[in-house]
């Protein structure tokens, strides 16, 4: 009688999803590294893709993405490396309490060819509702910002 039990105890755990430490996107864009780096750092154009934003590339800088549904990111600049990384810490309301969780936002531009391979790393899940919302999610900012890039072709 335990065998089966420690045998269906085995396969159901399996089949959980199982936690991930950060959620990670990576796309190559065929702009300059220039180009995708003000798609990050300029308000007017972050608006397009991430939200709306009172964003400056300055460490220290503390600034919003106002959300439509309440549920604001307040974050603070951390580092800024022209053209090649950006950070910020990443305060949200978790979708399992409510209550605020920090965690840190890493963009970093390399130059492919004469394009930009842009990678996300965003760390600092400890809920497994959080993460999944945060990849969704920035899997859908990556998919806006594609369609700006291809929609419009001219550099800024």
């Amino acid at each position: 009688m335990f065998s089966n039990f420690k045998v269906t105890y085995i396969c159901v755990t399996l089949k959980l999803p199982i936690m991930q430490d950060a959620v990670t996107h990576t796309k190559l864009f065929s702009q300059v590294p220039e180009t995708v780096w003000e798609y990050l750092t300029k308000p007017e154009l972050l608006e397009q893709w991430l939200g709306k934003t009172d964003f400056k590339p300055v460490a220290g800088h503390k600034f919003r993405f106002f959300s439509p549904y309440g549920n604001d990111s307040i974050c603070e600049v951390v580092e800024v490396k022209p053209v090649t990384k950006l950070s910020y810490s990443w305060q949200k309301k978790s979708a399992v309490n409510n209550s605020p969780f920090n965690s840190l936002v890493v963009w970093t531009l390399v130059p492919k060819g004469n394009g930009t391979e842009l990678q996300l790393m965003h760390t600092g899940f400890s809920a497994l509702d959080d993460y999944t919302a945060h990849d969704n999610g920035w899997s859908a900012c990556f998919t806006h910002l594609e369609t700006l890039f291809k929609t419009n072709s001219k550099t800024i």
